[in-house]
């Protein structure tokens, strides 16, 4: 199997090169859920590309491995194709499958420009899968009822989300009559660890995987627990250490004030809060919220990290922590009237929380929040060298999460460039040795 994965942070974008003939068995685990930074200002795919995009339903099996008469329900789900570049069964030309993690499908289209923009080279099919769960794609016809119990949770899993992919893979390889069609998985984040798996466990019907910034190592007893904060300290020490120093002080002065009369009312006040706060907990699952956003998705142009920190250490003179504190939170997310820290329920948040706590991961300690010393990471679960000659690694300092399937830019810095070139060359080289093979 050949899998590209990259590190979470700054400090590394990486993709590793999986050629892997066996299958294992892997137990799911953690990798952190955010919002992509200022994911408004991304550019979108072409219209002419958005247009050719055709949105299918299949009716796919609700439980892949067991044989229990409830087994054997069924649900819609949804699949997108575009065939705009592709060259057609007859000259056996490539699909490349995205697959869809923990959000609806719909809202991947307009920044996963990496599909469509390297279509017209490999004359390649772009097929998207939304993952169930999510979006229209969800068993039992609402996320209420599909949440409701232990027996229908049960089919909300990574073993069952990757069978899934299986089937319509191989649904769509027949419905356009492209048997000889060879197959790249391509996947982001947990969907870049689902891409991975996916070619360890269906070798047969993947040649190989790209797993963007995918940390497919994150697991216990393989990674530190503090590995993911740590690293988004590190960031911020490296931007500035006078603002890293304010951000750690910050958490015992939340809680000294919260212990006044009346300290909550008066954090609210100095946090210009929407609605009063009830505890200390959402104003720091806000901040930290912000401080990891900022670290995962310090993109060019903006540099969020560095946007946090322009506020903390520009605050006006005379501030104190909550003040220097506040004045980072308005840098970064412009200035409000108010600020929601209200956690707002979404598909994705309901359905993210029962996975990332359930099935993919287990809670690790976020030391940049309760920890006045910190460790120094051992990885996020990113591969940062050659595991093996089969298990190969692409490294730069640069870097942001998912940054490569994202939709490429005329300012994209060089470093990003190359590093997608990379990723094409390797992908070229899947498909000479797969072309080779079938002629043989």
């Amino acid at each position: 199997m050949k899998t590209f994965t990259r590190d979470l942070f700054q400090h590394y974008l990486l993709f590793v090169l999986v050629l892997l003939q066996n299958v294992s068995t892997i137990s799911p685990h953690k990798i952190p859920r955010l919002s992509p930074y200022n994911k408004e200002a991304l550019s979108s795919v072409s219209e002419a590309d958005s247009e050719d995009l055709k949105t299918y339903y299949y009716r796919q099996t609700l439980d892949h491995f067991n044989f229990a008469p409830q087994s054997y329900a069924t649900f819609n789900q949804k699949y997108v194709v575009s065939t705009k570049h592709w060259g057609g069964p007859e000259s056996n030309s490539p699909i490349f499958a995205y697959f869809g993690a923990e959000a609806p499908l719909d809202g991947d289209f307009s920044v996963i420009g990496f599909l469509s923009q390297i279509a017209p080279r490999f004359k390649s099919m772009s097929l998207y899968i939304e993952h169930r769960y999510y979006g229209e794609s969800i068993p039992y016809g609402t996320m209420e009822e599909a949440m409701k119990n232990e027996t229908t949770r049960g089919y909300f899993n990574s073993a069952q989300a990757i069978a899934d992919y299986a089937e319509i893979v191989l649904h769509v390889k027949k419905k356009f009559s492209a048997h000889n069609s060879p197959v790249i998985v391509v996947g982001g984040s947990y969907g870049g660890m689902l891409a991975s798996w996916f070619r360890l466990k269906y070798p047969h019907i993947a040649v190989g995987a790209l797993a963007s910034s995918a940390p497919i190592l994150y697991f216990e007893n393989i990674t530190s627990p503090y590995a993911y904060f740590s690293l988004v300290s590190k960031d911020f020490k490296e931007v500035s250490h006078k603002c890293y120093e304010t951000i750690r002080k910050s958490w015992s002065e939340i809680d000294r004030i919260a212990s006044k009369d009346g300290g909550l009312s008066i954090l609210s006040r100095r946090f210009k809060t929407c609605s009063s706060l009830t505890s200390t907990l959402d104003l720091k699952y806000y901040l930290e919220g912000m401080y990891s956003e900022a670290a995962q998705y310090n993109a060019p142009p903006e540099y969020p990290v560095t946007e946090v920190c322009r506020g903390i250490d520009g605050a006006q003179k005379g501030s104190d922590v909550i003040g220097r504190i506040f004045a980072g939170m308005a840098s970064y997310r412009g200035k409000r009237s108010c600020y929601n820290m209200t956690t707002r329920h979404t598909q994705t948040s309901v359905g993210w929380r029962w996975q990332d706590i359930k099935l993919v991961l287990k809670r690790f300690g976020s030391n940049i929040i309760f920890s006045n010393g910190l460790r120094d990471p051992y990885s996020t679960g990113g591969v940062l060298e050659d595991i093996s000659e089969s298990i190969l690694t692409v490294t730069t300092r640069n870097g942001s999460h998912c940054l490569d399937i994202l939709v490429a830019k005329e300012s994209d810095p060089e470093w990003l460039v190359t590093q997608r070139k990379t990723e094409v060359k390797i992908m070229e080289e899947w498909l000479t040795t797969y072309y080779a093979d079938l002629k043989s």
